[in-house]
């Protein structure tokens, strides 16, 4: 990490969720960000707007829109949005090789750029794409880590007190598992102001709360009809480089590559993770009854699936 000198941010992809990733980052004062992209005009456009946001809402960052990768040169973080976006009727694993082959791309230019950063991988499908990534890019495991649980756990966190009419605040939740269908709502716990939610809803709503917490990135898709999220997931990636850049030792939901724990090996998956300035400084290994260890270990299997496809087509 940088020291002596304010922080940079390269968020890859000015796209939606990139350009929403790096206003966030401004806001919050990270640093100075880079905002980086394929598209001519795009990045420098966004960038230049997001500058002159400065003065009014009252930071100090000066954003950078480029279409070098040189330019990320030096960066601290660096948020990878780039590829192409989930459209209605399309699985995460349909985006698979296409976006692979995108990340590839911009692995190597990383790699030789930014080689002592710490990555944060928003691309879908998530955890394959981490794992991708941590493949191409040769980092150490801890330097590269995906935003999977930090969403679906807003996601929620906003589902519980819209159903308690409750501040957001006062809501803690924890998701486990695969950015998707598979992935592992932990109603146990999840508590407003430290009760359980047990202890204040049925199970029916419970159930429901879960279920739609599963589906939350479809039901915006199915509303969208032409994109797909990028407020809440830029968001969460914003909330990670913050945890990364202040040091914070976060305990926080990410996609970690996991070596033993859960009973799980060589795959990224969604676990709680504490994130400082070394990126994953450590796992949590939850107490989890025996019904939800078997969901996350079939979430992982989905992900190993995604893995073995990439590994089928040559792509890692």
């Amino acid at each position: 990490m940088s020291t002596g000198k304010r922080f940079k941010i390269a968020c890859i992809g000015a796209g939606n969720v990139g350009a929403a990733a790096a206003q966030y980052c401004a806001e919050m004062d990270l640093g100075d960000i880079v905002l980086t992209d394929i598209v001519e005009g795009m990045p420098q456009g966004k960038a230049l707007d997001l500058t002159q946001a400065g003065p009014i809402r009252g930071y100090n960052a000066m954003v950078q829109g480029t279409n070098d990768y040189k330019d990320i040169e030096g960066s601290d973080v660096v948020i990878i949005t780039a590829g192409l976006p989930r459209q209605p009727g399309m699985s995460r694993l349909d985006l698979l090789e296409k976006n692979a082959n995108i990340m590839g791309d911009i692995c190597g230019n990383v790699n030789t750029y930014a080689p002592n950063s710490t990555v944060i991988i928003v691309t879908n499908p998530l955890d394959v794409m981490t794992y991708a990534a941590f493949k191409k890019l040769g980092f150490p495991p801890e330097r590269v880590v995906g935003m999977a649980g930090c969403l679906d756990s807003a996601r929620m966190r906003a589902f519980v007190a819209m159903e308690l009419n409750t501040s957001m605040k006062n809501v803690d939740t924890m998701v486990l598992g695969s950015h998707g269908d598979t992935m592992v709502p932990l109603p146990q716990y999840t508590t407003v102001s430290g009760i359980p939610i047990t202890r204040l809803l049925s199970q029916d709503r419970i159930d429901a709360i879960v279920e739609r917490t599963r589906k939350g990135g479809g039901e915006i898709v199915s509303l969208l009809k032409t994109g797909s999220a990028y407020y809440a997931p830029a968001a969460s990636a914003a909330r990670m480089a913050q945890a990364i850049i202040r040091d914070e030792k976060q305990l926080l939901p990410c996609s970690a590559l996991l070596n033993g724990q859960y009973g799980l090996e060589d795959v990224y998956i969604g676990v709680p993770v504490r994130l400082g300035k070394g990126g994953v400084e450590g796992i949590l290994e939850l107490d989890l009854s025996q019904d939800e260890l078997k969901a996350l270990q079939e979430s992982a299997e989905e992900v190993r699936t995604g893995i073995k496809s990439l590994q089928d087509m040559n792509a890692l």
